[in-house]
């Protein structure tokens, strides 16, 4: 019986950790930033992810491309635009929202778009 709990637990796991990743193609606009106690709300800002681990950031008419790749466990979320590369920790991920943070940004809430 033990077995059998510990096989579906193991299953549950990584069809959650499979899904993350999955959830996370789209289009995301940022509704919040916060850095160092500082409230902003951003207008025109995105972040879209493709599968293979494409990247666009758009930021008003500018945009740039690069790369993303999530670790294993879901909880870093690495974006890398040219020799610039971010280390994101994921505070809290779900279909619909999504927050990250690191000492360079700040605290981020995206919304998903599309």
């Amino acid at each position: 019986m033990k077995l059998v709990i510990t096989l579906l637990l193991f299953v549950a796991a990584f069809a959650c950790q499979a899904q993350t990743s999955k959830e996370l193609i789209g289009k995301w606009k940022l509704v919040k930033q916060t850095k160092d106690g500082v409230v902003t709300t951003p207008t025109d800002v995105y972040q879209v992810f493709e599968e293979g681990g494409v990247f666009q950031g758009i930021n008003g008419n500018s945009s740039r491309k690069g790369k993303w790749k999530l670790s294993a466990d879901n909880k870093k979320l690495t974006v890398k635009i040219s020799i610039i590369s971010i280390a994101f920790t994921v505070d809290y991920f779900d279909s619909k929202k999504r927050t990250i943070s690191s000492d360079q940004t700040g605290t981020l809430e995206y919304e998903k778009v599309e």
